[in-house]
């Protein structure tokens, strides 16, 4: 009989949402093992800031599956939604308001999606690199940088690469940032006609990049740190900029007028974005080092200190994508992607009663 270890992954509670999990043996069927294989699984909820210690039993249900790239043989990851006793997703369940959107309208306008996610490591209490109690040189020799003196980590970088590729996760690409000890790598849209680079799948595929990320990290003894501004003073914070487009702004034909519209509903919502893209936003949103001031809102062809990118390459094809430099490193991808359906392609869902924690 073979004994597979699952993994099974969630978000919590926490004001900035944190990853938990917990592994379970499970009897490889005789096929491949797939999400049907996999029960749903109960966990206290009261120790991940979800419910209260008097009725703490909340439940695991699998919705994606993968190898699991850190434990060789057959080991799986499975991200997972939280579900209350009544059968309802807990209000911590951004993915299932997401997924809802999909199913009301949203999938008709075909939207594909783009994660830049940005991080900061750290050994210790300080980047990865930095000198004890003091200060590297001024930014601009670390973006895309090579030699031992302008990049840090590059052993834990790569071995998180290959294990996306090897878990068969949508990376497409890996680069040194502006400050020393930050990295990005990016999720989504590589142009594979087998791959679906529509937003719940991109959001589950980041979330479980950073798990990966944030395990493998384990093992160097190093920390990985979303914070918008992990460094007060004259660095560059960390964010997750979003590209997005929609079937009519890939258009030719609609392309640009599309993107404009969009342009339009996003800056008359600008403050309802803000509020979702992620906790210490305003730390790192300030008109400096690459952002527009958060209280403002701002769009250009090429201009990375606006609050929406147009490429140059978009513009001058006349249609494409746009690229959402708002959001912070620590924000989450399902509340990201739900929100940019819901302002420009003017998704609506029905109001519900919620359940409070």
């Amino acid at each position: 009989m073979d004994i597979s270890k699952v993994t099974y992954i969630w978000m919590d509670g926490a004001p900035t949402k944190k990853l938990r999990c917990k592994t379970r043996m499970i009897e490889h069927p005789s096929g491949p093992m797939k999400i049907k294989n996999l029960p749903d699984w109960g966990f206290d909820g009261s120790s991940t800031y979800q419910a209260s210690g008097h009725d703490s039993d909340l439940t695991l249900k699998p919705v994606t599956l993968i190898k699991d790239p850190t434990s060789p043989g057959k080991n799986y990851l499975v991200f997972c939604e939280v579900f209350l006793p009544d059968g309802k997703p807990h209000p911590t369940n951004s993915r299932a308001r997401l997924r809802e959107m999909l199913d009301n309208g949203g999938r008709e306008h075909d939207a594909w999606i783009g994660f830049e996610q940005e991080y900061t490591l750290f050994k210790g209490n300080q980047p990865l690199g930095w000198p004890q109690g003091g200060y590297p040189a001024p930014q601009g020799p670390f973006y895309c940088g090579v030699g031992a003196d302008e990049v840090y980590g590059r052993d834990l970088v790569k071995e998180h690469t290959q294990a996306c590729i090897d878990a068969e996760l949508m990376i497409f690409g890996i680069n040194a940032e502006v400050m020393p000890g930050q990295w990005e790598f990016q999720v989504g849209y590589r142009d594979i006609s087998s791959e679906s680079p529509d937003p719940l799948t991109v959001s589950d595929h980041l979330w479980l990049a950073r798990w990966i990320l944030y395990r493998l990290g384990e093992n160097y003894n190093i920390t990985v740190s979303l914070d918008p501004k992990p460094i007060k003073g004259d660095w560059n914070g960390a964010g997750k900029h979003t590209n997005f487009s929609t079937k009519a702004t890939r258009d030719p034909k609609t392309g640009m007028e599309a993107i404009h519209s969009a342009v339009e509903r996003l800056k008359n919502r600008h403050n309802e974005h803000i509020k979702l893209y992620g906790l210490g936003l305003e730390t790192r949103l300030t008109g400096l080092h690459e952002t527009a001031p958060i209280t403002e809102f701002s769009a250009g062809i090429a201009d990375r200190g606006a609050s929406i990118r147009i490429p140059r390459t978009v513009a001058e094809a006349g249609y494409g994508y746009f690229e959402d430099r708002r959001p912070g490193a620590n924000a989450d991808p399902y509340e990201v992607s739900a929100i940019l359906f819901e302002t420009v392609c003017e998704i609506k869902l029905p109001k519900k009663e919620t359940t409070g924690v």
